[in-house]
């Protein structure tokens, strides 16, 4: 017989939830504005988001198995929270709310108001409020869901014994469908025969347009989400590789699939349909080996280099060894130069070849990047991951908006779709020169040459655009941004740092075999930081501060690896939890000493 007590199930912490507000209002909710109140009794999912962030993409679709399976008790809410000025035009949020198939609410929060009140330093974020209004859980990165679904079942449960649970219909209307040939096209090929070849990327499809850029010939793919056969999953870029076979970049399957284009059947080169994490292997089997949102592709050097958007790294395909591997990049975030395995990217989505660069666009620093023969990275234009704007003239003070597709152009320059400034640029190497070549696009994402012309994918007003290749470019308003999040007051010398994880319910970390934990710190400029850089497996760690270095950004990369607490199973269920920040911080006097940043938890 045993006499033991089972310890008791540690109390949550309990902080009531502040109110959900947003000058931009609420989309998918039929009119109707909420507020919190309304929703009580109901387990409320607040994810913070901007739809320029590849990691709030992949959290969307993690959370589309819950948003079913608990659709009576759970209510998610997308607070949108703008990074670049582009994304707090309320049009725009609309836009990409159907762009990405989001099928709940949504709040628009253009000045951060939301995002300030929830303490809410990184994207994304998803924070827990239980049925009675009281926050009980955040979660910062990828990988939490299957941590949210414990919790919501123990919510679940707590509160239908109280009586303050409430199920039914939730809030979310779906808007009216919009009839047109292409909805949010991502990127554009010229096939040989003069036609056009289209991600259809909303519609889970490839559309094949006759060469006036408008006449549907036939469609690929059966335009549900899906990865047989006949399916895709937002696909967007395009590249052929030989003349009947066309590389997708398919990206929401984390795979690339071949088209044939004398069938139309669909085929997978690489990839297994699941996502990669850290740790899992990169190089091997093509089609053994994960990968992470591919976001368009190109041939350069005889093989099919990958803008591997989701880790911030390049990729090759090699068509006749069947494999890959990563070309370039860390998974680091931000804009570094240098040898391929030394530098950083930022969600790379725009990649164009001639005979001795690979150009790349870089959305999340707004640069323009390239890579030579010798796989050596450069930066063209760009600063980092928060200076944007329309700025043409010398390259070196240039600026771009959040641009997702570039183009080699016949003279030797290239054109650039510069995506939230609604413009196509153009950056000349041999001068040194940005300028603007068209204004007046909306969300350009990729451009075809044509002869004298140029043909822009308007991804948001759904249509391939003819422009005339302007021998003089057009002439705008110099206009520079820095992101509207508010840089974090810190003092100057010794800083804590403290990146908090707690391990789910029933979890543990995994420490079988070493530290199931890391971080990684480092500084724009480096300057900033005078020790406490590099890499490390705990947690917590001092920082030293340059008083005279008066702002920058704290680079913090955390990963933790927790396994269910189960000792009677010999092959635990083991899950990973990751999160890129960057801190903007301004060095003053009475400045914190401490910064918490959530992992997964509360800060106590």
């Amino acid at each position: 017989m045993n006499d033991s007590v089972p310890a008791p199930t540690p109390r949550r912490a309990r902080v009531r939830a502040p109110e959900l507000v947003g000058r931009g209002g609420w989309l998918n909710t039929g009119g109707t504005e909420y507020t919190l109140a309304d929703l009580r009794g109901r387990i409320v999912v607040l994810d913070f988001w901007t739809f320029c962030c590849i990691n709030c993409l992949h959290v969307l679709d993690e959370l589309r198995e819950l948003e079913e399976k608990h659709r009576d008790t759970v209510v998610i809410i997308g607070v949108h929270s703008p990074k670049f000025a582009h994304e707090a035009e309320h049009a725009a949020v609309v836009d990409a709310v159907e762009r990405y198939g989001v099928e709940h609410p949504v709040l628009d929060d253009p000045e951060l108001v939301t995002w300030k009140q929830y303490a809410v330093r990184a994207w994304p974020t998803l924070v827990v409020i239980d049925p009675e209004g009281y926050v009980v859980a955040q979660h910062a990165g990828e990988g939490h869901a299957h941590a949210i679904e414990k919790l919501v079942e123990e919510l679940e449960a707590e509160h239908a014994a109280k009586g303050t649970l409430r199920r039914g219909d939730g809030p979310y209307v779906a808007p009216e469908p919009v009839a047109t040939d292409l909805r949010f096209p991502g990127k554009a090929l010229l096939l040989p025969s003069g036609n056009f070849l289209v991600s259809d990327t909303t519609r889970h499809q490839l559309v094949e347009l006759a060469a006036d850029g408008e006449s549907v010939v036939r469609r690929i793919g059966s335009g549900e989400r899906g990865f047989g056969p006949e399916s895709f999953n937002e696909p967007q870029g395009l590249a052929l590789l030989d003349g009947d076979t066309v590389v997708v970049a398919d990206t929401v399957n984390h795979a690339l699939r071949a088209v044939d284009l004398t069938t139309g059947a669909i085929s997978t080169l690489a990839g297994t349909g699941r996502q990669w994490w850290q740790g899992s292997p990169t190089s091997g089997p093509a089609r053994e080996t994960d990968l992470s949102s591919p976001w368009d592709v190109a041939v350069f050097g005889q093989k099919v280099w990958i803008a591997m958007a989701g880790v911030h790294q390049l990729w090759t395909y090699d068509p006749e060894r069947e494999t890959v591997a990563v070309a370039a990049g860390t998974t680091n975030e931000g804009l570094v130069d240098g040898p391929g395995a030394e530098a950083w990217f930022a969600q790379p989505s725009g990649l164009a070849a001639t005979e001795e660069r690979l150009w790349v666009a870089d959305s999340e620093t707004s640069a323009l990047r390239y890579v030579d023969l010798d796989g050596a990275v450069h930066t063209a234009v760009g600063t980092g991951l928060f200076d944007f704007g329309h700025r043409d003239g010398d390259a070196g003070q240039a600026l771009f908006q959040h641009p997702l597709g570039v183009t080699a152009l016949p003279d030797g320059s290239v054109a650039v779709s510069d995506t939230y400034n609604h413009a196509l640029r153009r950056y000349d190497p041999a001068t040194g020169e940005v300028s603007t070549l068209a204004t007046d696009l909306r969300e350009p994402s990729d451009a075809v040459v044509i002869g004298d012309d140029i043909v822009v994918v308007e991804s948001a007003r759904h249509r391939l655009t003819r422009l005339r290749l302007p021998e003089e470019a057009v002439r705008v308003e110099s206009v520079a941004h820095r992101t509207q999040r508010a840089a974090t007051e810190v003092a100057g010398g010794k800083l804590r740092l403290d990146v908090i994880f707690q391990a789910p319910a029933g979890q543990k970390l995994d420490t079988r075999y070493g530290p199931s934990t890391r971080l990684l710190v480092s500084a724009t400029p480096p300057g900033l930081l005078v020790a406490g850089d590099g890499p490390g497996t705990d947690l917590t760690r001092e920082l030293v501060l340059d008083p005279a270095v008066p702002e920058g950004v704290l680079h913090v990369s955390a990963m933790a690896a927790s396994c269910d607490d189960d000792p009677a199973n010999e092959y635990p269920a083991c899950h990973v939890h990751q999160q890129d920040w960057g801190v903007p911080v301004r060095v003053a006097e009475g400045g914190a000493d401490r910064l918490p940043l959530v992992l997964a938890g509360m800060d106590a």
